[in-house]
């Protein structure tokens, strides 16, 4: 059985902890090391528990925070050439350079590093299995291509980015570059993609999915479960919505011990 808990999730910092009986990974780390310690500790986590990191990209709100950490850890960090090229990970001690789309295990936890689209210099995304139960981490990008939905097709339990509402950011602050970048095909994905990315699925439907890296300025928990409420009564769907002040509590991949709420 795996488990699941997010330390925060938004533009504003990111990281998650996927842990088995025996290994805790912790994917990200946007925050600074301080409130990170903090973040764990309400989630019953020693840093010293941390076995490795897993970087997705090198973005701020995903990268801020890691090095600190890992060394606090004493934890290896995890991530592709590409972004370790960006030099935001420079200073690390311990490095290991992972291909995208390459597998390959971490104590007893096989990791699938997966390809997506999104404006970083080598950015993947992170599916993970153990003892027949598969969790799927995808935020940060722009668009659902083929290759994507085929790597998440078998999650139990997937972490799935609602980062934004297309008309609320469309009449929104940003400016019109920053729009364009949010809305692209490199950017993020809106809740209609999202949602179109679960229909899609049909009856490899994970039994939860968490709503992640739901913006604050161009979305809200509301929009978003607007959205699903269709979707959620044709189906036993499991919804949680992952927050950028607390993130979300430990979430079992096994349908009968997960159980739906904000932490």
């Amino acid at each position: 059985m795996l488990r699941v808990a997010s330390v925060g999730s938004g533009s504003k910092g990111n990281a998650t902890l996927v842990a088995s009986g025996e290994t805790t990974l912790l994917i990200d780390c946007g925050f600074p090391a301080r409130e990170m310690l903090s973040r764990l500790d309400h989630l019953g986590v020693d840093v010293s528990d941390i076995d490795a990191i897993l970087v997705t990209h090198e973005h701020s709100d995903h990268v801020g925070g890691v090095a600190a950490i890992a060394k606090a850890a004493g934890a290896p960090i995890y991530a592709t050439h590409g972004t370790l090229t960006s030099g935001r990970l420079d200073g690390a001690r311990a490095v290991v350079e992972i291909e995208s789309d390459s597998v390959f295990a971490i104590g007893d936890i096989e990791v699938s590093a997966i390809t997506v689209p999104h404006d970083a210099k080598e950015p993947v995304q992170y599916v993970f299995k153990h003892a027949a139960q598969c969790v799927g981490v995808l935020t940060d990008l722009g668009m659902v291509s083929p290759h994507v939905l085929r790597a998440y097709d078998s999650c139990d339990l997937l972490l799935l980015e609602f980062n934004h509402d297309l008309s609320m950011l469309r009449r929104g602050p940003y400016p019109a570059a920053l729009k364009r970048r949010v809305s692209g095909d490199f950017g993020h994905l809106n809740n209609d993609q999202a949602l179109a990315m679960l229909e899609a699925m049909g009856e490899s439907l994970p039994g939860t999915v968490i709503a992640g890296h739901i913006s604050e300025q161009n979305n809200s928990v509301d929009v978003v479960a607007s959205l699903l409420s269709p979707l959620i009564q044709r189906t036993e769907m499991t919804v949680i919505y992952a927050t950028q002040s607390q993130g979300f509590d430990w979430v079992s991949s096994d349908p009968s011990d997960a159980v739906s709420r904000v932490a």
